[in-house]
Formats: C-alpha cells, sequence, structure tokens
C-alpha cells in the first residue's frame, strides 16, 4: 500500500514536472488564467465591424459601442463601477474643426509669406470660437522648449511669451545630439522623455500665455510623416474645461519643414544652425525680428458627452485599495474621402486587441477566487484625441488614486503569433515592469526594452495621467520592436511591424481571420499576472529613483504606501 502511495506521488511530480517544463511554451501557468486567443479574436472582429463606424466618440458609433460593452461585462458577472452605481462615467467633450479656407501669412517688414493650410502649416483650436485668429502677434523661437530644472534645463530663459507665438523643434535636445555633445543623456539619449511630446509643448506654451505653438515637424523627430500630421483635417477633441481651469494653448499647430526654413530665412535665421545651438543649455530664445504672424480660419464647434464604462470585482480584504485593467475603446470612427467614399477607421488592433484582453483577463480573475483588492476593467474613451477619458478619470476619480496600487494599460497587441521575447515601455520607470519581465519568463521569454524609444510610446497610452498623478503603470504596446516569432523569427516579426504600421490610424487595421493571436495572448497572460500578484497581496508598487513620477507618489500616497 505504502508503494502504491508512493508511485502515485511520483507519477503526480512527474505530471506537475513536465507540466511547468511545457508551460511556458505557451505561457499559461494557471488555469483560472485561460486567455483564449479565438475569444480575443471574436472580439475584435465585433469591435471592428460595419455596425460600430468606427467606435468615435459622440457618434452613432459610440451608442452601438458603450451598451455593447455593458453586456459584457454583465455577461462575464462583473459589478458596475461607474457613476451613481452604474457602469459609465459621462466625460463632457469639446471638438472643434478647423477649416482651409482663409488666410494664415507670416510678415516680415515688406516681406510676406503665405502658408497653406494642411500643405505648409496645419493649425487647430480647443476653444469654443466660430474663428481661429491671431493678429499680428510676435514669433519667438524657444528651441525644444524644455524647462527641466531636475535636468539642470531651462530653454526659456525668463522670456515672456504672453500674446506671442512660440516656435517649438519636436522630440526633446538628445534626439539630435552627436556623441560627445554636452547635453548628450541629459534626456536619456534616443528613449524621448515627455519634455519631447507635443503635448508637453503646447502645455508648457498654455502655462507661459503664449497665443500660439507651433512645431516644427520632421517625420524622424517626430516618428511619423507629415501626412499623419494633417491626417485629422482640422479636428481637435478636448473635454470641457470649467472658468476655474486652465485654459489650453489659443492655436496649436505644426508647421511643415520646409515652410519652416522658409519662415526663418525670411526673417534673417538658419534654423539648421539653431537646431546645433538649442541643443546646449546655453541656448537663449531667439525673437524672429520684425516678424509678425497672422491667421483667420473658421471654425466649427460642437460638445459631446462621451463615456467610460467601468466594471469591478470588489475586494474582498481591501475593497478601498484598486488594481486597474484598462485599454481604450474608441477609434477615428468613419468619414469621406476625396472621391465621395465612406471609409471606416475600425481600429481592430488599435485598440480592439485591448478590449479584448480586458475581457479574457476579467473572464481569468472571475475564474478564480476573489481577489483581496478590488480590481478594476476600464474602457476609456477619447484615447486616440489626447488620453481625454483616461484624464478625465484622473482629475474626477471614482476609487482613490492614492489608493490605486497600479494601472495596467493593453493598447495595440500583436497578431502574428507566440514570440521568444517581449517588450518592457519605457523601462527602468518601476517594480511593474520587473514583475512583467518575470511573468515573461516564466513563459520561457525574455525581455527588453522597447526598440525605438524615440517615439515616446509611453507618454502616448492611457496609464500616463495615472503616472502623472503618481500611480505606477504597467503599459504594453506591441509596436515597440521587431518580435522574434517562434514561426519565422525577427524577420518575420519586422514583417509584421511594418505592415501593422503602415495601417496605424488607417482603415486598413481592420479584422483578419489569418491572424495569429496566440502572441497577444502571451502577453495579455504576462499582464495578468502581475495584476494578479498586486491584487492578492498588500505589497504596494514602486516607482524607481530616478523616474519622474517618484516623488509625485511620495507626496500624494498614503503612510501604508512607502
Amino acid at each position: 500500500m505504502k508503494q502504491k502511495t508512493s508511485s502515485r506521488r511520483i507519477l503526480f511530480l512527474a505530471t506537475v514536472l513536465t507540466a511547468a517544463l511545457l508551460t511556458p511554451v505557451m505561457g499559461y501557468a494557471d488555469p483560472s488564467a485561460d486567455i483564449s486567443p479565438s475569444r480575443m479574436s471574436e472580439t475584435m472582429k465585433v469591435l471592428s465591424s460595419d455596425r460600430f463606424e468606427g467606435r468615435a466618440p459622440g457618434t452613432d458609433g459610440e451608442k452601438i459601442t458603450v451598451p455593447w460593452l455593458i453586456e459584457q461585462y454583465k455577461a462575464l458577472g462583473l459589478e458596475p463601477a461607474g457613476e451613481n452605481g452604474g457602469w459609465t462615467q459621462d466625460v463632457p467633450m469639446l471638438r472643434t474643426r478647423t477649416g482651409a479656407t482663409g488666410s494664415i501669412a507670416a510678415h516680415t517688414g515688406s516681406k510676406t509669406l503665405s502658408l497653406v493650410q494642411f500643405k505648409d502649416i496645419y493649425l487647430s483650436t480647443l476653444l469654443p470660437e466660430d474663428r481661429l485668429k491671431v493678429k499680428n502677434a510676435p514669433m519667438v523661437f524657444v528651441g525644444y522648449g524644455a524647462h527641466a530644472p531636475e535636468r539642470h534645463w531651462d530653454d526659456f530663459k525668463g522670456v515672456d511669451l504672453k500674446g506671442k507665438v512660440a516656435i517649438f523643434l519636436v522630440n526633446d535636445p538628445d534626439f539630435d545630439a552627436a556623441p560627445g555633445e554636452p547635453v548628450a543623456g541629459r534626456f536619456g539619449g534616443k528613449t524621448m522623455t515627455y519634455y519631447g511630446r507635443w503635448t508637453y509643448k503646447y502645455e508648457e506654451a498654455a502655462r507661459r500665455g503664449a497665443v500660439a505653438a507651433l512645431i516644427v515637424h520632421d517625420t524622424a523627430g517626430a516618428s511619423y510623416p507629415w501626412s499623419t500630421v494633417v491626417a485629422p483635417g482640422g479636428e481637435a477633441y478636448d473635454v470641457e474645461h470649467t472658468a476655474s481651469e486652465s485654459r489650453p494653448v489659443p492655436v496649436q499647430g505644426w508647421l511643415e519643414g520646409k515652410a519652416a526654413d522658409a519662415l526663418f530665412r525670411q526673417a534673417g535665421l538658419d534654423l539648421a544652425a539653431l537646431r546645433i545651438k538649442a541643443r546646449s543649455e546655453d541656448f537663449r530664445p531667439v525673437t524672429l525680428e520684425h516678424t509678425a504672424f497672422s491667421a483667420d480660419l473658421p471654425v466649427t464647434v460642437d460638445r459631446l458627452k462621451s463615456q467610460n464604462v467601468l466594471a469591478k470585482i470588489t475586494g474582498a480584504k481591501y475593497p478601498d485599495e484598486t488594481v486597474m485593467f484598462g485599454a481604450h475603446w474608441d477609434a477615428y470612427g468613419k468619414s469621406t474621402d476625396a472621391q465621395g467614399n465612406t471609409v471606416i477607421r475600425r481600429g481592430a488592433i488599435d485598440d480592439g486587441s485591448g478590449i479584448a484582453a480586458l475581457f479574457e483577463i476579467a473572464r481569468a480573475f472571475k475564474a478564480g477566487p476573489k481577489p483581496d483588492r478590488t480590481v478594476s476593467f476600464v474602457a476609456w474613451t477619447g484615447e486616440e484625441r489626447g488620453l481625454l477619458g483616461s484624464g478625465w478619470y484622473v482629475a474626477h476619480p471614482l476609487a482613490p488614486l492614492n489608493k490605486t496600487a497600479a494601472n495596467l494599460t493593453m493598447d495595440v497587441l500583436q497578431m502574428a503569433g507566440p514570440a521568444h521575447n517581449a517588450f518592457i515601455i519605457g523601462a527602468g520607470q518601476n517594480t511593474l515592469q520587473d514583475q512583467f519581465a518575470a511573468a515573461a519568463a516564466l513563459q520561457g521569454r525574455t525581455t527588453q526594452p522597447e526598440a525605438m524609444p524615440e517615439r515616446g510610446a509611453f507618454y502616448r497610452a492611457d496609464h500616463l495621467p495615472f503616472a502623472r498623478a503618481g500611480v505606477p503603470v504597467l503599459a504594453v504596446m506591441d509596436m515597440a520592436g521587431k518580435f522574434d516569432l517562434v514561426k519565422g523569427g525577427t524577420e518575420a516579426g519586422g514583417k509584421w511591424l511594418t505592415a501593422y504600421m503602415a495601417c496605424y490610424h488607417q482603415a486598413c487595421d481592420a479584422w483578419s481571420p489569418d491572424w495569429d493571436v496566440r502572441g497577444a495572448a502571451q502577453d495579455v497572460w504576462a499582464v495578468w499576472k502581475v495584476g494578479h500578484d498586486v491584487a492578492f497581496s498588500h505589497d504596494w508598487p514602486q516607482w524607481s529613483a530616478g523616474s519622474e513620477f517618484a516623488a509625485i507618489r511620495q507626496k500624494t500616497a498614503p503612510s501604508t504606501v512607502h
């Protein structure tokens, strides 16, 4: 009898060991986390179908999307986590559409440089006014426009920008720095910091009272061509601001590279030489002498009400502490092209894949025991329009941010099959990234920093408002580099990335039956594992000492967090 028992134990241990050895191939180390590629594919197929009309905020597409999301939450057995005991949070939005018929010009003495909207310049506004107007405003070149005391850097040097047009370079001072230049490494090398994002530059212009902010476009620094800049056709979104809140810069825009060169030449300046000077901490703003900027364009204004969609599983031990999983439901909607054809930008991968992941993670949690902490599942609105839904939530939280242990965001997952590697966006920021690396290792995968950090992916998705509020975040975005695919290696991974980027924010981001969703499922399992470990503990993820967000958490978190 004892011998039989012993044999059974040996057989049991052998079975467990075999399972442990085989598990990393697919990455499912826990039976409650059965992440289904086929279910994910079906979710993406539905969300990107004609019925949802590209899921633009404030459209008929939203009227279909929000109830459908709520239906899925209910079917999963989740609890509502929205306002007033419901499933949603209202996000009041302003939509403006700036036209092309009008005048834009820069005058230097007797010389005039006329600029054509969408060809030489791209102007938009976030103010609810029927015309975009600037009249004879002085112009000042402010380099990269970075005010970074912690890096001992200030491009402004006390210049008065009130009533003026501020001209910025895209990205940050390290991007074009040659080896050995004093600035090299001050802003993370090729890795973009938040100071390099266009959103930061517009915010800084608004803080300093500028009447307009123009960013000089170059494809390498922006990480996208001029065609991407002008693709929205003058359309811009923002959340509604109260009278007491700070207002956005009245006019925001981009200068096409050749047009910028011509503008500076007209003012007697060499933009190429100024680019080099702007990479020095001694740089001082340069006024375009005797040059004034004017613009007068029509604007159409609409006020919309959009919605975040929120669900949760209430924690058994620490219900007032939250672990949040998020993805955005919105895409770019439908429009009419130059030939009069209806075009739907469906967002099957961006971010139908994230919503599909959200459902799978919720299902995995429901299959297991109740978590210690509350786990929330949020589908954000307005990500494509400037992280509006997540930004609104952070300004109007429905659970305390200082007791939100983590925000885990999924935005664009790869559809090319299982991979030997995974990417960490914004590597070195916090302990959640270390946990993600450990989860990937359980799958037999290696992790590496994103391959194109100059794109600033860490500052381009819905986790960012939470990071800026001090909440530790993990972002998984599978356009961070070439995957080393189990089938085809990095060559096949590179082909998938190139093909996807050609469809980024375009109509061809559509569902395909040819997708191999198992690679996406690998990443979803790893994200689930990180969130699961935080949800079933009372540990608090921490920012790294060198992160720009560490000081915020130190100031805002309760004593139990430290």
